[in-house]
This record gives C-alpha cells, sequence and structure tokens, in this order.
C-alpha cells in the first residue's frame, strides 16, 4: 500500500513519513520545501518539489496512484495569517479542496487531515473534548476549520472516507527553532546557544505531546475504519514557566529567564482531552514528557555541536 503524505519533508510529515516506513508501508512527499528540509526526507522516498496549488500536483497522483493521503502540509504561523490571511486561506483551505477532488478522481481509500487545538479558541471548560464549541481566534484557526468542514461535507456528499485529528501542541526534533509556536525547540535551542530567553509571563497552560505519538496516532488512523474528528493530545496541563525549568534541568544550563507582559489575544489553558482517540483508535502515548524532552534536547545538543564544529 502506498501513502502520499503532504508537508513530508516539515517537521511532523518527516516523524509520519518514518512511521509508515517502520509498518511496511510505501510512501511518496509532496512538499513546497518552504518550511521543510530534504535531508528530512528518508532515503528511498520520492520527493516531488511542489505547491498544493499547483497543477502538476495531479500527475503526482496519475503516476504514484496513493492509496491513501495524510494531509499535512500547511501554513501554520498565526502571525502570518494575520498579516496574509488570503495567503493562509489559498493554502490551508483552498489547497486542502483541491486534494479532496484529486483524492475522489483517483479513487483514494482514505484521507487523513491534520488540524489544531486552535481551532477551539479560549477554552470554556477543560479537558477539552472534540464537542466543545468551535472559536476560531485567527486567520489560520478559521483556515484550518474551514478545511475541516469541506472535508466533511465532502465525505458526505462524495463518498470519500476521511478522518480528522486535532493535534495539540506537538514538540521533537527537527522542529524549526526559528518559528512561533516550538517553544520547546525554542527554550532549548537558545539555552544550548547561550542566549537569553524571554517568557511572556509564565503562568500559561499548554498540552504538549512527543511528534512520535502524533506520528503513531496518524498511522492508526490511517488504517483504521473510524472515521471523525480526534484530538490527538497528551491530555496534560503543563505551564510555561515550569516547563522552561524542567529543560534548563535536563540540559544541565541553569539560565535564569528574562520575564516579559503576557503577548495580547494569548490563551490562558490549553488542553485537550484524548480518551476518545485512546478508546476508538487504540492508540496511547509512549512517551512521557521527561522523556519527550530527553530524545529532543540529545537531537539539537548534537545538531548545535556539529554546526559549532562547521563555522
Amino acid at each position: 500500500m502506498k501513502v502520499l503524505v503532504t508537508g513530508g519533508a516539515g517537521f511532523i510529515g518527516s516523524h509520519v513519513t518514518e512511521e509508515l516506513l517502520k509498518n511496511k508501508l510505501q510512501v511518496v512527499s509532496v512538499d513546497n520545501c518552504v518550511t521543510g528540509f530534504h535531508d528530512n526526507v528518508p532515503l528511498g522516498v520520492n520527493l516531488y518539489k511542489m505547491d498544493l496549488n499547483d497543477p502538476e500536483l495531479e500527475f503526482v497522483f496519475k503516476d504514484e496512484k496513493p492509496d491513501y493521503v495524510i494531509h499535512l502540509a500547511a501554513q501554520a504561523s498565526v502571525m502570518a495569517s494575520m498579516n496574509d490571511p488570503y495567503l493562509d486561506f489559498s493554502t490551508n483551505t483552498a489547497g486542502t479542496v483541491k486534494l479532496l477532488q484529486l483524492v475522489k478522481k483517483y479513487n483514494v481509500k482514505k484521507f487523513l487531515f491534520a488540524s489544531t487545538a486552535a481551532v477551539y479558541g479560549e477554552p470554556s471548560y477543560l479537558p477539552i473534548d472534540e464537542e466543545h464549541l468551535i472559536h476560531a481566534q485567527s486567520f489560520y484557526a478559521l483556515s484550518k476549520y474551514s478545511a475541516e468542514n469541506y472535508i466533511k461535507h465532502y465525505s458526505q456528499y462524495n463518498g470519500v472516507e476521511s478522518c480528522i485529528l486535532r493535534f495539540s501542541n506537538v514538540y521533537g526534533p527537527r522542529q524549526n527553532e526559528n518559528g512561533e509556536a516550538g517553544v520547546i525547540s525554542i527554550f532549548i535551542n537558545r539555552l544550548l546557544a547561550n542566549q537569553k530567553v524571554k517568557i511572556y509571563d509564565g503562568s500559561q497552560t499548554r498540552d504538549f505531546i512527543y511528534v512520535k505519538d502524533v506520528a503513531h496516532a496518524c498511522q492508526l488512523a490511517l488504517l483504521s475504519e473510524v472515521s471523525g474528528v480526534f484530538n490527538i493530545s497528551s491530555c496534560t496541563e503543563t505551564g510555561i514557566e515550569d516547563l522552561y525549568f524542567k529543560i534548563t534541568e535536563a540540559t544541565g544550563i541553569p539560565a535564569m529567564p528574562s520575564y516579559e507582559p503576557r503577548r495580547v489575544g494569548e490563551i490562558e489553558k490549553s488542553i485537550l482531552n484524548n480518551r476518545k482517540a485512546r478508546q476508538e483508535l487504540s492508540w496511547d502515548l509512549k512517551y512521557t514528557l521527561l522523556e519527550g524532552l530527553s530524545e529532543t534536547i540529545k537531537y539539537y545538543s548534537e545538531k548545535h555541536v556539529k554546526t559549532n564544529i562547521r563555522v
């Protein structure tokens, strides 16, 4: 069986690709490499460097004949979405619709979509389950939720089997340390570089999940017969300040952070209930936060050493 992974050269996509290969599935990847890197793609996996809205995308379906599609490619910056909502829409919403049309035309068995906890907005209760009110507070969240609705309707009217996974705060090796969402990779890399770390208030809490647990959830959801929406999370509340000091302890770099006021519009607490995924996908976490941090710190420490040697 062959799986087409969009965003396969990216942070989450490269780990999903490795998980699929480990389970003896063939993988082909599509990525425009704006935030992804060719080096992230395992040897032997065909990488088509193109955008989702590229007319050539159809030839990938025609030539490769994938049985399944995992759609991870996205414009994922909230700030970028607020500055250029049309780019956000064309990538996240229109790009998804384009894929759905190709999925139907080329008889793909199942379409798996990566969504986000951001669609829930400020929670009215915790932990947030899949029935929680949707309140998108950025164009990014709105573009993802709009894509979700297209998928639901397309499945209903065109018989395309689909599944939507809403990820909490994913972290791990290969995350872009220059991005805005990867607080763990930002903390680790600034500590390793002897740079001051800024914490904006620090009392906020988030639900951090290791990328390999996310990849395993994708593999299970793809091959199962279930459909619908599932939260993929640790269902564990971790304070940002507490997280920082866990990282300083694990790295052995006891640096004090610089505290700044909380940024406008930032959600105070976000924890996703993962019960539905655990029950219906037979999925569970394999990594604790400390285990995931340990692997992530090891990865960035080795990368930091290699970079310094090259310099």
